[in-house]
Parts: C-alpha cells; sequence; structure tokens
C-alpha cells in the first residue's frame, strides 16, 4: 500500500487499524507520479496494481471500492493465481 501522507500519518493509520502490510509514504508524491496515479488535486488515486514476483504489473484495478475492497483483492489474487 501507498499514500501521499507523512510517514507519521502512515504510521499512525497502520496502528489504528492494525495493519500487517508495509506501507510507503509516498510524501513526495515521486511513486505516485511514476504509475500515474497522482490527481490533479495532489492526491493518489485508489487504484490497486497487481505486481509478480518478477516485477511485472499483471493487472491493474483502476474501480476499487473501499467498502469491497479486501473481498474484491482476494478475488482478484485467485483470478490472476498469485500465491
Amino acid at each position: 500500500m501507498a499514500s501521499t501522507d507523512t510517514l507519521d500519518d502512515v504510521t499512525a493509520f497502520a496502528k489504528l487499524h492494525e495493519a500487517n502490510f508495509p506501507i510507503l509514504s509516498d510524501a513526495s508524491k515521486s511513486v505516485s507520479k511514476s504509475f500515474g496515479v497522482l490527481s490533479a488535486l495532489g492526491f493518489a488515486k485508489r487504484w490497486t496494481f497487481y505486481i509478480d514476483s518478477s516485477g511485472i504489473i499483471r493487472d491493474i484495478d483502476r474501480r476499487v471500492k473501499t467498502a469491497t475492497a479486501g473481498p474484491d483483492l482476494a478475488k482478484n489474487i485467485e483470478r490472476l493465481g498469485f500465491e
């Protein structure tokens, strides 16, 4: 997961939600720009990139819905054959 929030903010978010995965603080917005997800308002769009172990982007979900993001993620991981 990546966020344009500061390191302090993403750390607080991770603690609050007991995240068991890394969260990248992209406060400089360089990663967001590189992946083409930086909106005109300066925040990252909620897109999910499915990247395989070789670093190849296998799919991009550009219609992420926060209410169903977890189940949608699991479904797409299975569909793409990730383990």
